[in-house]
């Protein structure tokens, strides 16, 4: 395999956006939450923000760069978002990985560009379509039906939103340990109480799910045959053992490999 990255990402509420857009200066943070929420449900009758109102509070990846298999997530927990960002497009230029999302067209990619555009990032080798690097032609980033990105949950649905499915159930029907510690409603709370530690866990162990999934989707397509898909998911579970100061991935290994 080359170069193959899987990526999650976990955002919050934008309050200095709302605050913009909504014009609602003379309140504070609490308030201007509630306003864009209640504004939200009366628009769609759920909570759940227009995707440039989401601000970006972890990046996680799980994948081999190099032939060495990793999971991380991208800076510190102090840095913002616009590092994150910057960090992500970074490793895309240096490293021209494939990218592997769970949904990732509908709303991690989207929601990475508006942010970008809001922190006047650059990213060059990204947006190459063929003009500069002619082997981008035909396979880059953004084109849906290329593989420089594959979103697993569109091409398993064949691009159908009746088809889509959510990434817990599938992990888990394919006897991984699906969602653990949290989930993606719970991280603006995790993130009030400063536990952006646990965010990044969590963000993690999802993107693991994300990049096994790659593996036996790979397998499906007849591109690993079962000895070469045995041999990566050893190579993942050898990591993850190796992992021995990251409770979060050893409790991934055990749940997924009983070991």
């Amino acid at each position: 395999m080359g170069n193959v990255l899987a990526f999650d990402i976990e955002t919050v509420p934008d309050l200095e956006g709302g605050r913009l857009v909504f014009g609602l200066d003379d309140l504070q943070d609490e308030d201007v939450a509630r306003a864009m929420a209640a504004r939200r449900r009366q628009e769609i009758g759920s909570e759940f923000h227009r995707l440039h109102l989401h601000k970006i509070v972890a990046i996680s990846l799980a994948g081999v760069i190099n032939g060495r298999f990793r999971v991380w997530s991208l800076g510190d927990l102090e840095d913002g978002e616009k590092q994150l960002i910057e960090r992500f497009f970074d490793g895309l230029e240096r490293f021209v990985p494939d990218l592997v999302s769970w949904n990732g067209s509908g709303f991690d990619i989207p929601v990475i560009h508006h942010r970008a555009l809001i922190h006047a990032v650059t990213a060059p080798r990204y947006w190459e379509n063929g003009q500069g690097d002619s082997s981008f032609r035909f396979n880059n980033y953004i084109n849906r039906y290329h593989e420089r990105h594959t979103d697993l949950m569109d091409v398993l649905s064949c691009y159908q939103l009746r088809g889509a499915a959510p990434l817990d159930q599938i992990a888990t029907m394919c006897g991984l340990p699906g969602k653990m510690g949290m989930s993606g409603a719970d991280v603006a709370d995790a993130v009030a109480r400063g536990e952006l530690g646990q965010v990044r866990d969590y963000c993690e162990t999802d993107v693991l799910n994300t990049y096994l999934l790659y593996l036996r989707f790979q397998h499906f397509r007849g591109a690993l045959d079962a000895a070469e898909y045995k041999l990566e998911t050893e190579r993942v579970a050898t990591a993850l053992g190796e992992s021995t100061d990251k409770p979060h991935l050893q409790a991934f290994l055990e749940a997924w490999c009983g070991t």
